[in-house]
């Protein structure tokens, strides 16, 4: 045990903290120290009636001196927004298929698209647009409903099977299981399997698959499978699989459907903006 050392006349009371026989003074805090503790104390409370603090039920208050950090930041976008009128007016009125032949206009679009995209656009088809199961990879040539610029707009202005739009693109595969008997799915997917240059899980399946194919799934996507734009059907025979082309994921497709939708973006963006991030994503590699 450590020594002691004796309490001497004077000394101050203790706090009654007592360890290895230490004990610890009960000292004041040093004037300095108190008087800028009062100090942060005061300037908090003017702080919260000048500038907005205290919760209320859907907003805060407002605070004496009007401040507001959303309206700083409309301010700056308004002077952006005046900044860029001129070109977003030339980009909303010139014809889509001339655009990229102005290279300033062109050189803006897909700058401005590319902004759009991340933040619109990322959240399902990725921040790269490579997609994800569900969502269709944008950098690629596969296109449900056409791939140029006009069909690319159309799309991102119109969206796909909303009811929001009236002008959607929509498509709607049946769901087979209430219509085919099981062993007549098993075929045709083993069928679309082969189709699409891929291994059927059973071979013997495949020319039976065809006949299924042929009576149930021809008049959409086309006798040999190659799909039909204005249907939004598919191509089948070019392994590029939006749900996958595994024998579960094409039997789920088969049996239950699927119906994938997209908002219609003319309620949210402008037609500069629209017409911007379609530019963007055409000029990714897989427009066309």
């Amino acid at each position: 045990m450590s020594k002691v050392p004796p309490k001497q006349e004077g000394d101050p009371n203790t706090t009654g903290h007592s360890w290895d026989g230490i004990e610890e003074f009960d000292n004041p805090m040093p004037r300095w120290w108190l008087w800028t503790f009062y100090a942060t104390i005061v300037w908090g409370v003017l702080y919260t009636i000048a500038y907005p603090a205290w919760p209320l039920v859907s907003s805060a208050t407002s605070g004496l001196l009007g401040y507001s950090t959303r309206g700083e930041v409309a301010v700056e976008i308004a002077a952006v927004e005046e900044a860029n009128a001129a070109i977003n007016m030339r980009l909303a009125e010139a014809e889509l298929t001339e655009i990229s032949a102005d290279a300033e206009l062109n050189s803006y679009a897909v700058s401005s698209g590319a902004a759009v995209f991340r933040t619109w656009c990322a959240q399902c088809h990725g921040s790269g647009a490579a997609g994800f199961v569900g969502y269709p990879n944008l950098l690629d040539d596969d296109w449900l409903w056409g791939g140029d610029i006009e069909a690319i707009h159309a799309t991102i202005a119109h969206g796909i099977r909303n009811e929001d739009d009236p002008d959607a693109r929509y498509s709607e595969m049946p769901a087979f299981g209430e219509i085919l008997e099981p062993e007549e799915i098993a075929s045709v997917v083993n069928y679309v399997m082969d189709l699409s240059g891929g291994t059927p899980t059973d071979a013997s399946l495949v020319p039976a698959g065809a006949e299924v194919f042929a009576d149930n799934c021809s008049s959409c996507h086309g006798e040999n499978g190659l799909g039909d734009r204005e249907l939004g059907a598919p191509n089948l025979a070019d392994a590029i699989w939006l749900y996958g082309g595994d024998e579960e994921a094409l039997t789920e497709t088969v049996t239950y459907s699927r119906y994938g939708v997209m908002p219609p973006w003319t309620q949210r963006l402008t037609e500069a903006q629209i017409r911007a991030v379609a530019l963007y994503v055409h000029q990714l590699g897989g427009g066309e």
